[in-house]
């Protein structure tokens, strides 16, 4: 039986002019994943990444640390929606001050169900994105099951949570709620049969001291 572990990255870099790179956090929690796996003798078989900054060094983060693997392949499918536009448009409150990170989450939420029932666009439609991802688990489920692999996949909170959602109920309804609560270099698994993907655990994150515990 083989699975799938699906990573968020680390955190980035918020208020920062480029969001797409791990604070000094991110890069920490990364490493402290693999020193995880390095500790409890195992490795992924095989690795994916999409293809943002973010989840690029997330990975070579943990890979270092764990001291196991030959790099990762990219897949550009496990990418998040349009984050930057909505950061743009959801930074500042109406008296210009800055957004904190506890304010941002109901304003990202609102604007992401908005998303989804298709009245506004992120860059690309929800479908759009949404078939992406599933493309991308698709073909990580194909390499898991026909080998019997352990897949590594560093990707964001958004494909996370679109993924755990189909598994539980079969549709979108819990994509945004999950995509909420997907903890920083937490690992959710996936176990791939032959009764085809099903959801073993969501949001892991033992690897981390509670003091580095993040959501944003």
């Amino acid at each position: 039986m083989g699975a799938l572990h699906l990573i968020r990255h680390g955190q980035a870099s918020w208020g920062a002019q480029d969001y797409d790179q791990l604070s000094p956090l991110g890069v920490q929690q990364g490493s402290l994943l693999g020193t995880a796996w390095e500790a409890g003798d195992w490795a992924p078989a095989h690795c994916v990444a999409g293809s943002l900054k973010r989840h690029a060094q997330t990975a070579v983060a943990t890979i270092d640390a764990c001291g196991q693997g030959d790099g990762y392949d990219v897949d550009g499918g496990w990418d998040e929606y349009d984050v930057t536009g909505l950061l743009d448009a959801l930074a500042r409150r109406a008296d210009g001050q800055e957004v904190t990170p506890r304010e941002f989450q109901p304003l990202l939420d609102a604007a992401l169900g908005r998303w989804v029932a298709g009245e506004d666009e992120l860059g690309t439609s929800f479908e759009q994105w949404s078939g992406a991802v599933r493309g991308a688990l698709d073909r990580a489920i194909e390499r898991a099951a026909g080998k019997g692999e352990q897949v590594a996949v560093f990707t964001s909170g958004g494909p996370i949570g679109l993924v755990v959602s189909h598994l539980l109920t079969g549709d979108d309804s819990l994509f945004v709620r999950l995509n909420a609560v997907v903890v920083n270099s937490s690992v959710t698994t996936v176990i791939v049969g032959s009764t085809g993907p099903r959801l073993l655990t969501f949001n892991e994150h033992g690897h981390l001291p509670r003091d580095l515990v993040t959501f944003r």
